[in-house]
């Protein structure tokens, strides 16, 4: 009896590989290697803490073993996430099993159904289940049950776990988890919150921590604020305040929802913190567009000892690209060499994404070049940088290239193309590549539908737009913004209003920020001024959005193509964000329309105060005095621009001429038929001007 509590004693201080060898030898010796329950120990330590093959040799030298031996291994087997094995020692169990003591018990069950689950494997899972019906015991146990649930969740079949909740006349906390969680996993957060609302309202259960870090979730997977911050109210209640796990879904769902206050304070009041914490915190500052608190909250986090991963690394790379902030991020690149990330898929996509951003292409095609794997998310982030750097005729070859790598595109990146050939305006190519959409089953999407429409408006081919917005089933918000878009940058102002109108009756579709910039542009370009300041108002006061710089630019370029100067300066002062150089740009541009020299001198003063290095504007300007013949200040700032050695960046056209696309800048020579092309111009000048095409050519720009 002393030797039975000495032994067992010693197995429950075993704690490495060699002490259960020596455990081992002294169960041979005593002979209680024959004790079932001693052998299953010992098994279980070997699984542990030696290897899984030294448990599986135990387990194969004994003649008869008992149903605790074989849950011990296929529990190692389950840990180590060998799901195939463990699924063909359960088969071996069952067709070996002579007697109660060695068949598949309520243990059993639930791991089996675990390693079909990780394989996926929902046919075996079902057989599994139907021997599950056949027993009484096993078809009433919860952790059966919950199993169950778990493996039908995982494979997306939420109706039949459903079916299998429904036979559990008294489900306790795990199944109620379980079924919240496979609704959150699959996707569908409302339903996942309704069964919480069930567990605790009706049925009065207390959740767990899982319970509550899967409601999280749902909350910011369905973005709603509202109800997360009850669920944060009911973990302060409950005393889980401090739980790491919670803290971090809680962050996730701040960020999610754009409440940076809130996620803020929360940091700042967890007690304990991880690598996770830190980077919810960091990404929660990349989605809401404060790329610079990111970079300082990842300095803190290196100072406080912290070790980044791939994930941290990641949003690290996003605040860069955000930022524009191209030194940091040639530091992280040295750092995920450092680390050994470089190549990771993500990470290097990352990179890619930093540089084409940064404008930095040498280092993102080198980055390109060396990813042992591409994903299409890298090929993706690869086209979108060519187009975002003014190389959209590139992007598309890249794409050829995608198909030629055999990598087929998804929506997002059929949205990255259709963006280039916009930028390009070849119809031609947004012809074929809505053919590839259509033959590839993807113009179904709604996204990619307002991509192109976007595409076809931007290539003069207003009719195609048309068709497809009619075409689609489904008319989101983005869909009818591109419309409007659509419509207003080919002239039709009055159908772009007539659009918006449409809109606002559509019952669920509200128009957002991007919506409002597109329509008050259409009134802009065909002088909708009444219209567009109607519009505007409602904008502030019906739907509460308030104004960013865009939409008071368009404000002032509405009033300041006809006429509305004064209007324009009233506009300005009024607005209750500080003036952004564009907007104050915009009135500039009108006062040489209307040649207001004495307004445009006020404005330029202000202009140039927040943006002094723009050449664009000393060129408006220079324009300006050159069309009232104020030599003296044309030459003053010519000197001016001299002196700052500022520089235009000359515009980039595209001409297609059958199946090649050729680009050229203003005043451009360097073409071999440059010649014939200016010679044209001269002729078709001269034409104009016989027919009175030319009426006034004040406006012709003077170069600095």
């Amino acid at each position: 009896m002393k030797s039975k509590e000495l032994i067992n004693h010693l197995f429950e201080s075993c704690k490495n590989g060699r002490s259960v060898c020596e455990l081992h030898c002294l169960t041979l010796k005593t002979g209680l290697i024959t004790n079932s329950l001693f052998l299953t120990k010992l098994n279980t330590l070997y699984a542990k803490h030696s290897t899984l093959q030294n448990a599986r040799k135990l387990f194969d030298e004994t003649s008869h073993p008992s149903v605790y031996l074989w849950n011990s291994l296929l529990r190692g087997y389950c840990r180590e996430k060998q799901w195939k094995e463990t699924i063909r020692l359960f088969n071996q169990m069952l067709s070996q099993s002579i007697g109660a003591g060695d068949r598949p018990d309520k243990f059993t069950v639930p791991i089996a159904i675990k390693a079909c689950a990780g394989l996926w494997d929902l046919k075996t899972g079902k057989v599994i289940h139907g021997l599950v019906k056949k027993n009484d015991k096993m078809k009433s146990d919860m952790f059966v049950g919950s199993a169950l649930i778990e493996l039908y969740a995982k494979c997306g079949e939420m109706e039949d776990a459903f079916r299998v909740f429904e036979e559990f006349p008294e489900p306790d906390v795990v199944l109620w988890t379980s079924m919240v969680t496979g609704y959150q996993k699959n996707g569908n957060a409302k339903e996942a919150l309704s069964f919480f609302s069930q567990m605790v309202i009706n049925e009065g259960l207390t959740p767990d921590r899982v319970t509550l870090v899967s409601v999280i979730s749902s909350c910011a997977q369905s973005t709603n604020l509202l109800a997360g911050k009850s669920v944060h109210g009911l973990t302060i209640t409950m005393g889980f305040e401090n739980d790491l796990s919670l803290g971090n879904s809680l962050l996730n769902l701040y960020a999610k929802t754009g409440s940076i206050r809130s996620a803020r304070n929360l940091f700042a009041k967890m007690h304990e913190k991880d690598v996770i914490s830190w980077s919810s915190m960091i990404l929660c500052y990349v989605q809401n567009e404060e790329p610079d608190a990111a970079l300082d909250l990842f300095e803190e986090m290196v100072k406080k000892k912290y070790e980044p991963n791939s994930v941290t690394l990641v949003s690290v790379l996003q605040a860069c690209a955000a930022a524009s902030n191209v030194d940091v991020g040639r530091r992280i690149h040295e750092l995920t060499k450092q680390k050994g990330l470089e190549l990771d898929v993500s990470v290097s996509t990352s990179l890619l994404d930093m540089y084409m951003k940064c404008s930095c292409l040498n280092e993102a095609v080198d980055i390109f070049k060396r990813m042992p794997y591409k994903d299409v998310v890298c090929w993706a982030a690869y086209i979108s940088g060519f187009a975002q750097n003014g190389l959209a005729h590139e992007s598309l070859g890249i794409f050829r290239n995608m198909l030629s790598d055999g990598t087929r595109p998804d929506a997002v990146t059929m949205v990255k193309v259709l963006m280039a050939c916009a930028e390009l305006g070849v119809l031609q190519q947004a012809l074929c590549l809505h053919g590839y959409l259509v033959s590839s089953g993807l113009d179904d999407k709604v996204f990619v539908g307002a991509a192109l429409i976007d595409s076809y408006s931007k290539c003069g081919s207003l009719d195609n737009s048309i068709r497809v917005f009619d075409a689609l089933s489904e008319k989101d918000v983005v869909v009818w913004s591109s419309m409007i878009a659509g419509y207003g940058m080919n002239g039709f102002g009055r159908e772009a209003v007539r659009m918006f109108n449409l809109m606002t009756e559509c019952p669920g579709i509200l128009p957002n920020h991007v919506t409002f910039l597109s329509v008050l542009s259409a009134c802009s370009h065909t002088g909708f001024v009444e219209q567009g300041i109607k519009i505007f108002d409602e904008m502030v006061h019906k739907y509460k959005i308030e104004p960013n710089s865009e939409h008071q630019s368009v404000m002032v370029d509405l009033l300041g193509r006809r006429g509305k100067l004064n209007k324009a300066m009233e506009f300005i002062e009024k607005m209750k964000v500080k003036c952004e150089p564009h907007v104050w740009g915009a009135l500039l541009g009108a006062c040489r329309i209307h040649q207001n020299v004495e307004m445009a001198e006020r404005v330029s003063k202000k202009l140039l105060r927040q943006d002094p290095n723009h050449a664009g504007y000393y060129v408006l300007l220079s324009n300006i005095y050159a069309v009232d013949k104020k030599w003296d200040s044309v030459a003053r700032i010519r000197n001016l621009v001299k002196e700052k050695g500022l520089t235009r960046i000359p515009g980039q056209s595209w001409v297609q001429v059958k199946d090649r696309v050729y680009t050229f800048t203003a005043a451009d020579t360097s073409r071999p038929e440059s010649e014939y092309v200016y010679q044209l111009l001269r002729e078709i000048e001269v034409k104009m001007k016989e027919e009175d095409q030319i009426s006034d050519t004040d406006f012709i720009l003077h170069g600095v």
